[in-house]
């Protein structure tokens, strides 16, 4: 099953962190993915540019707005994602614990949907 790695990261947490304390810890990320995506459990990874370079749409009655930025107010802001395959959510909570940013942040683990099986049910 496929289990999808939100990365939520506390800019003002991360700023914290002197240059060389930041890049030892991505360094170790990288490495520690590099390794997941070669024993087959990491599908994808990517990092998000900051929440200022996005739009969000909302479209309601028939009217779409745009605006800039993230819709939702809060300190966390998206920073990246991690698709992973694992057995059930507890194993997919141990991958999630393997990675640093809970300390800056969070990580939400949420099961993908099968949207194959959706089609076939619609028959779409």
């Amino acid at each position: 099953m496929k289990y999808m790695l939100l990365i939520y990261i506390d800019p003002q947490l991360l700023q914290t962190l002197s240059d060389s304390a930041y890049d030892s810890l991505m360094r170790g990320c990288l490495q520690h993915a590099d390794a997941l995506q070669a024993n087959g459990t990491l599908v994808m990874s990517q990092r998000l540019q900051p929440p200022a370079s996005a739009q969000t749409l909302r479209s309601r009655q028939g009217q779409s707005r745009i605006v800039d930025g993230p819709f939702a107010e809060t300190r966390e802001i998206l920073a990246g994602f991690n698709l992973i395959e694992a057995d059930d959510a507890d194993a997919a909570m141990q991958v999630a614990r393997q990675f640093p940013w809970a300390a800056y942040g969070s990580i939400e683990v949420r099961a993908v949907d099968d949207l194959d099986a959706e089609r076939n049910r619609l028959q779409a």
